[in-house]
């Protein structure tokens, strides 16, 4: 049953899926839903990705809620400079050294710089472990800098490496 179903959580979300997106539980669509969901984690266990570990789920929860809030905080402070009509903010680019090398840090971490407005990943150098991010409002670089590694590089390190 593995070698047929490797990731089997993947497997039912994407014949939930199937079954949602073509809103019907017939039999049809539950045979070729399923064949999907197979193929689906078949084709996932070819990649060979490594393993995430997670060694305090804790932080990540502390994490998550510290994100959640600076993303309502980033959406109310852009609102406010859309809405505004004064001066045109200062925007621009900020090199952040990193001390993280975990894919699945840096992967998280360019999810919750994207997904808070106002800040865009724009590009890593690993060899040099440089991160280049675009800020709309930029008024103090060493600020962006300590927040990233404060903030978030920080709790990333400590709930992967």
């Amino acid at each position: 049953m593995t070698a047929l179903l490797p990731h089997p959580v993947l497997s039912a979300f994407l014949l939930g899926l199937w079954l949602l997106l073509n809103q019907s539980i017939s039999l049809g669509h539950f045979l070729l839903g399923s064949l999907i969901a197979v193929a689906g984690g078949l084709s996932i266990s070819t990649i060979e990705m490594p393993r995430a570990r997670l060694r305090k789920p804790a932080a990540a929860v502390r994490l998550a809620v510290i994100v959640l809030l600076d993303i309502v905080r980033s959406n109310i402070a852009v609102a406010r400079i859309i809405v505004a009509s004064t001066p045109p903010v200062k925007s621009g680019f900020v090199t952040i050294p990193l001390e993280l090398r975990d894919h699945y840090g840096l992967a998280t971490l360019a999810c919750i710089i994207t997904s808070t407005p106002g800040t865009v990943w724009v590009s890593f150098d690993s060899a040099k472990g440089l991160l280049l991010i675009h800020v709309l409002d930029l008024i103090d670089e060493t600020a962006w800098v300590q927040l990233i590694k404060t903030r978030y590089e920080r709790a990333l390190m400590e709930i992967f490496e």
